[in-house]
């Protein structure tokens, strides 16, 4: 599985990066930085970081946009940190970026190797719109493509509506979504929506299941009723590391009355797009609002073909969350205890 990363690390970015990096089977091709939950920067220097931690310092790393098409740019140090890996404290990487821009990477990429690369999209959708203005032919040089983003029939994330990725840059999704419009089904983007995504929802005894998968010698103890602030004492740089991130993200949604636990969406669509994931899907029309400013980033599925316009989705409508904590404990204390 050859995959072409674009995320904004942010906590469940980087835990699907690091996912990623401890399945044997996949081929990461490249990570490209898009500026969202941290700038675009701050997103390269956590990738680059965090491959390196993976022992991964051969992927390429690539920045893109600095900003959204068309609205200005959004951070959330309230939820992810002020360097978007909440309390961890990553070691600088030794490498530099790649020279070249990122959607100048995707396009050589996917051009000199049609057919075999599979886009997971974890970021709001600047530097996969750009890729395709560049390269309009994308949707068919890719074999497929996963996006965490959106909301159906669910409550919003950031307005009462709207999803994080898609009201970060409503116009690149919009044009993202377009571009696949009569693409066969089995072409279109599946998409990771909130509905499915916040069922894969992290708890304290996920971390301590890690730990003694990764041979940690002292149990992980994070507890709801720990002061803010607390930091892992785990051996294991990896453990401490996730911890460290994960600690910051139950306090956010404890602040927020959602308890003590985190909602880490992008693993999901990381393991979709690693072909580990349990799910179904059911095909649809998506339209991203951009206009009404109540409404800006809202999407909309025509499941039923109401408007009378062609596919351009595969919604997740089932996930199995029990089974993907399992593969998330199994295969990265693997990689934990491998790294020591």
């Amino acid at each position: 599985m050859s995959l072409l990363l674009d995320c904004d690390t942010g906590i469940d970015d980087a835990l699907a990066l690091i996912y990623l990096c401890s399945q044997p089977h996949v081929e990461l091709v490249a990570v490209t930085s898009t500026p969202g939950n941290v700038d675009a920067d701050q997103v390269a220097r956590n990738n680059l970081a965090l491959l390196e931690l993976c022992g991964r310092p051969d992927v390429p790393v690539a920045v893109g946009a600095r900003a959204p098409l068309r609205v200005p740019l959004v951070t959330t140090p309230e939820t992810h940190g002020p360097q978007g890996i909440g309390y961890a404290e990553l070691p600088k990487a030794r490498r530099a970026l790649e020279p070249s821009d990122a959607v100048d990477l995707w396009i050589e990429a996917a051009r000199s190797r049609p057919g075999e690369l599979t886009a997971l999209l974890t970021a709001p959708l600047t530097n996969f719109a750009l890729a395709l203005r560049a390269e309009p032919r994308l949707p068919e040089l890719l074999k497929g493509v996963v996006i965490m983003g959106g909301a159906f029939f669910y409550q919003g994330n950031t307005t009462p509506t709207a999803e994080w990725n898609t009201h970060v840059d409503p116009h690149a999704a919009a044009e993202v979504f377009a571009a696949f419009a009569g693409q066969p089904e089995d072409r279109l983007p599946i998409v990771c929506a909130l509905e499915t995504t916040e069922r894969i929802e992290m708890h304290p005894e996920h971390l301590a299941a890690l730990a003694e998968a990764a041979g940690c010698d002292e149990p992980e103890l994070v507890r709801p009723g720990d002061a803010g602030g607390l930091r892992s004492r785990a051996r294991n740089g990896l453990v401490r590391h996730v911890s460290d991130m994960l600690r910051f993200y139950f306090e956010f949604h404890r602040l927020y009355d959602q308890g003590y636990v985190a909602h880490v969406h992008d693993y999901f669509a990381a393991t979709v797009a690693a072909g580990t994931a349990r799910f179904a899907t059911r095909t649809a029309t998506v339209h991203v609002e951009t206009e009404a400013q109540r409404l800006v980033g809202t999407t909309v599925a025509d499941f039923r073909g109401l408007w009378g316009e062609a596919p351009n989705a595969r919604i997740v409508s089932e996930n199995e969350p029990g089974a993907a904590f399992a593969e998330f404990v199994s295969s990265v204390g693997a990689l934990a205890r491998r790294l020591g």
